[in-house]
């Protein structure tokens, strides 16, 4: 009796280790977090940003719009330069939209501007302007020298089977 009492504590004390993992992954720094009312885990769905020969992985907002942008992959798009700090292309049809004033802008921040223009920023700064967030890239790290200072073409394309 006394077994099974002590196993029982073993499992219930190994599922509390466990959730508090999972929560405080979710809380850690590589979580990410896009605004106030959408966030961004390490769990959900990514895709791919492709400039020139460096890959870029994404992980998408768990949003209308970020789904509707990835049914559109692989998509390429010539996307151009603007106030040194984005780099911005017209979708090809108009996306489901919940903007909203995210504040800070952070380097690697996917996000659509209006209902079909889709902006790819590489600095971080403060921004009055109102964004949908669609999704953040992972490691931002050489985003802006990939980038570059002008037009550049970027594709994006969906995840490969165990992609982490």
């Amino acid at each position: 009796m006394v077994m099974r009492a002590l196993r029982g504590l073993g499992l219930l004390c190994s599922l509390f280790m466990l959730d508090n993992g999972e929560a405080a992954q979710s809380r850690a720094p590589g979580s990410l977090l896009s605004g106030a009312a959408t966030t961004i885990q390490q769990k959900e769905p990514r895709m791919w940003m492709t400039v020139g020969d460096r890959s870029f992985a994404i992980v998408l907002a768990d949003n209308e719009t970020a789904r509707t942008f990835s049914a559109l992959s692989p998509l390429s798009l010539d996307m151009a330069e603007l106030n040194g700090n984005e780099k911005y292309a017209d979708l090809p049809k108009a996306l489901p939209t919940n903007a909203g004033r995210p504040g800070a802008i952070r380097s690697g921040d996917l996000m659509l501007y209006g209902n079909r223009t889709l902006v790819v920023f590489y600095l971080t700064f403060d921004s009055s302007y109102s964004y949908t967030p669609i999704g953040r890239v992972v490691d931002p790290s050489g985003l802006a020298q990939a980038l570059g200072t002008d037009g550049v073409r970027i594709t994006f394309s969906a995840v490969e089977p165990g992609f982490p």
